[in-house]
């Protein structure tokens, strides 16, 4: 049995995991991320009772009972190098005995709903649109780093990506990643557009925004948003022949699927569209907007 060192899990003095704070016994089977510590206290103002609220520095939870199911809350932060840390550091929390510092006997399998932002990439994506990650593509490379990645990725659709984006390798391999098609379903049902969902390691440039600095492909976007992909499967989120698009760009939800599955956990993402980068279109004023898709994740999740 595998005995995990001090210097790799790192537990705290009062037997919280190193960088979230949490005990294992104040984590829910379900979980809602968000990026924003502040929106935690807004999905948590929904709950029927709170357990317990825990904060260190990006990352604020909340534990509590939404109409009898008991949910935990945790931010992010921005970015998949975080999801890296919470993702590695939940399942910690649920599948190794802190005590003897060994992976428990029987695994304990979350499920796992990121509600976030997004740019919307084409002309049905309009401003406060719901879009449900069924694949991610993952600009930042984090999934390469860990052993197994081909066996959870879509190396047919990542080839088929990389040749229309005439792919630098400058810029590493993006890797694809797929949501849990029968949570998908559960939490998006016919009221959110089901599509390819881009991961981007930065906001600016890997985005194709260009503020002084010059991108390396200034056809980026444009490339991004003319790709189609035929889904070879026959799952509960599409039928033989469905033909997906591009239909967003954010920065998490690769590596929350991806990890997920290599972890052996139910994970997805759903955005709410609060830019739309074909119609050079933004709202600021979104956080009103975005309390419906929590409330519509509390009572699906």
């Amino acid at each position: 049995m595998k005995h995990f060192a001090e210097s790799e899990l790192i537990i705290n003095a009062d037997g919280s995991v190193f960088h979230l704070h949490l005990k294992p016994e104040e984590l829910a089977d379900r979980i809602i991320l968000v990026g924003d510590p502040a929106r935690v206290t807004t999905v948590a103002s929904y709950f029927d009772t709170v357990e317990c609220e825990v904060q260190s520095r990006e990352f604020h939870t909340i534990t509590g009972y939404y109409k009898g199911k008991r949910i935990t809350v945790q931010s992010t932060g921005i970015g998949c190098d975080n999801i890296d840390i919470v993702m590695t550091e939940l399942d910690a929390l649920a599948n190794i005995d802190f005590s003897t510092r060994t992976e428990r006997e029987q695994h304990r399998q979350l499920t796992i709903v990121r509600i976030g932002t997004c740019g919307g990439l084409q002309p049905e994506t309009p401003l406060g649109t719901f879009i449900a990650s069924v694949k991610s593509i993952g600009f930042d490379g984090l999934l390469n780093y860990y052993a197994g990645r081909n066996e959870v990725c879509d190396l047919a659709l990542e080839e088929t990506f990389t040749k229309h984006m005439n792919w630098s390798p400058q810029k590493g391999a993006p890797y694809v990643a797929t949501a849990d098609p029968y949570l998908v379903k559960q939490i998006a049902k016919t009221d959110m557009i089901y599509g390819i969902t881009i991961a981007c390691g930065g906001f600016y440039g890997p985005q194709g925004r260009q503020i002084r600095i010059p991108i390396q492909d200034p056809e980026q976007n444009e490339k991004v948003e003319r790709f189609r992909y035929a889904m070879p499967c026959t799952t509960p989120v599409c039928d033989k022949g469905t033909i997906l698009k591009i239909c967003n760009f954010e920065m998490e939800s690769s590596a929350l699927a991806g990890l997920s599955a290599l972890l052996g956990h139910r994970a997805m993402t759903c955005c709410m569209v609060i830019a739309n980068r074909y119609a050079q279109e933004m709202n600021t004023e979104y956080k009103n907007k975005i309390e419906d898709l929590i409330r519509i994740v509390l009572e699906r999740i």
